[in-house]
């Protein structure tokens, strides 16, 4: 045998790969031997295949499909980088979504009957402004008893895109929520609100949408997010961002690449890397949260958020003592910051006993 050739056993053992494992890579042309003895139809291998042997092995321990491996096997170094970026960030994402439905089912098993019977509803305003340059607003933005929604539209028919995908989901203001599975319900939502924006656009042109929503269960609010509008809770007069922006600016600050002052001034500041409809397929954050009473949220669309700094936001939303005043102070000191774009904000309070909209 060459000197640089391997036994299965022994390039099992240097790329920590059980034999069984190779045998399986060799019948999916994953992971070919270097060579086979035509006799005896043993496996060898050359010690120049151990880098992909552990690459392999390193990306199984991270879960990845074979199909996706082989992929990620055949690009260059950094494309293969990228790859498994993307990947571990859709891990990530699902992680989040199947942790909070966990953390979910374990607090309704666990919660005692309640023996407040006090009501919680939503006080509500919605409110869009074209802004102070935009030509047209490509914004909507919605409130009623149980859905609240904003979604910021882009390209030629964003305004289209934007007004369909919460037009999709506006039955579940109506609708019977099933105790439980408010969270599959809102998914399957959100997989026909990209449905909906994709009937009314032409993606080939660049049209497309954010989506940020929340629905009220009675107790709880049911959260789902894809692109770069925001929700904000204000609680005891601290203001929360509850929301991630799916940007390649913020990707970059996740990783460590960007700071949050330089991405203000980032040329790629306004990149999505998710939008419904999703191409490629991407997946919408949901979550599900707690309500209190005195809680205050916010939802809004990115001209809002990247004129006017959340120290502000909160100050606003701390001093107006109704949505509607809340909305039309955020949407004018948008304007009063030079209001470059469209602009969008629901604000809902949750509160105690009967409330409609004001």
């Amino acid at each position: 045998m060459h000197e640089d050739m391997l036994t299965i056993g022994a390039f099992a053992k240097a790329c920590r790969l059980s034999p069984k494992a190779l045998r399986l890579y060799d019948e999916l042309d994953l992971l070919r031997p270097g060579r086979v003895d035509p006799d005896t139809g043993y496996r060898y291998y050359a010690v120049a295949q151990l880098e992909r042997a552990r690459l392999v092995a390193w990306l199984r321990r991270l879960g990845m499909p074979l199909a996706r491996i082989r992929q990620v096997c055949a690009l260059r170094p950094a494309d293969a980088a990228r790859e498994i970026r993307a990947y571990w960030a859709q891990v990530e994402a699902e992680t989040a979504a199947r942790r909070d439905l966990a953390g979910f089912l374990v607090g309704q098993l666990l919660a005692e009957p309640r023996k407040d019977t006090t009501m919680l509803e939503l006080r509500y305003f919605a409110h869009s402004d074209r802004g102070r340059v935009r030509p047209a607003n490509q914004d909507t933005a919605y409130a009623g008893p149980r859905l609240l929604a904003v979604a910021d539209g882009c390209g030629p028919a964003g305004a289209h895109a934007s007004s369909a995908a919460v037009e999709a989901l506006r039955f579940l203001d109506t609708a019977e929520l099933p105790a439980g599975d408010v969270l599959n319900l809102l998914e399957e939502a959100v997989r026909g609100a990209a449905e909906a924006v994709r009937d009314a656009t032409d993606a080939d042109e660049g049209d497309g949408t954010t989506l940020t929503a929340l629905l009220w269960t009675g107790s709880r609010l049911a959260l789902v997010h894809i692109g770069d509008s925001r929700a904000y809770l204000l609680r005891d007069g601290a203001l929360f961002r509850v929301t991630d922006d799916h940007t390649v600016v913020q990707s970059l600050i996740d990783e460590g690449r960007l700071t949050p002052e330089e991405a203000t001034t980032h040329p790629q500041r306004a990149m999505l890397l998710k939008a419904l409809p999703p191409t490629p397929p991407a997946t919408a954050d949901l979550r599900l949260r707690d309500a209190e009473p005195g809680d205050r949220y916010l939802l809004c669309s990115d001209g809002l958020s990247t004129v006017v700094p959340d120290a502000r936001i909160r100050h606003l939303l701390t001093t107006a003592q109704a949505p509607d005043t809340a909305v039309h102070a955020l949407v004018a000191a948008a304007n009063e910051a030079g209001g470059p774009d469209n602009v969008s904000c629901v604000v809902a309070d949750v509160v105690e006993g009967e409330a409609g909209p004001r």
